[in-house]
């Protein structure tokens, strides 16, 4: 699964997460079914921010900073 289909389902799950017609059984099924939308969407961005890691530090080891913010 791509992270960009992981990310429309999630989103579709909480939106039914969120209706209120929702049965218990139902919610607690949809909540499963988020918290392993979430532990694929982690593992993809993961592996993404591994290989720019590698591909940013080459040879030097250097890590990356993904928290800083891009200046236009």
């Amino acid at each position: 699964m791509k992270f960009e289909e992981a990310m429309k389902e999630l989103e579709e799950t909480v939106k039914k997460l969120e209706n209120s017609d929702t049965t218990l059984d139902e919610a607690m099924d949809l909540f499963e079914k988020g918290v392993g939308l979430t532990k694929t969407c982690q593992k993809l961005l993961g592996e993404a921010q591994l290989k720019v890691t590698k591909l940013v530090g080459g040879a030097e080891k250097e890590e990356v900073d993904f928290n800083t913010e891009i200046e236009e």
